[in-house]
């Protein structure tokens, strides 16, 4: 068994969905050293999020910035954080719903990602700002 772990960061990115699987790929090179195993992918931060969904159709990132910001409003009358400015809170909340991390299985040397599947930044902040990535590689060498 074979460990690799390495922190990542991401350039800043507009709030909404972001498929960021290609950029992953090319700063792990030493993915390409793992014949069978897993990537643990852990984003450090508290209003964005990660998420596995469609690679394809950008629609789909559009929509679900539409649909988290109906169903995650800002400026809810029972927020009480509020100091860091009307998106804060929701992004905190939107971060809790999708979850801080993603685990993809690794075969041959690359992700082994369904056809239409690929790795989401959810930036839930206006100005999110730079995204730092724990990228933790399990498995059997090649």
């Amino acid at each position: 068994m074979a460990y690799f772990q390495k922190t990542i960061t991401l350039p800043p990115h507009p709030r909404g969905f972001h498929l960021i699987t290609r950029h992953i790929e090319r700063e792990i090179p030493e993915l390409r050293d793992f014949q069978v195993g897993i990537a643990h992918i852990f984003i450090q931060h508290t209003s964005a999020s990660l998420s596995l969904n469609e690679n394809a159709d950008p629609t789909v990132r559009a929509d679900f910035e539409s649909h988290f910001n109906k169903m995650v409003p800002e400026n809810a009358p029972y927020y009480e954080h509020t100091l860091e400015g009307p998106d804060d809170m929701p992004a905190h909340i939107k971060a809790a719903l999708l979850g801080s991390a993603v685990t993809v299985p690794v075969s041959g040397g690359q992700f082994n990602l369904g056809t239409w599947q690929g790795v989401y930044l959810c930036e839930h902040r206006n100005h999110g700002g730079r995204r730092r990535l724990v990228v933790t590689l399990m498995g059997e060498p090649r």
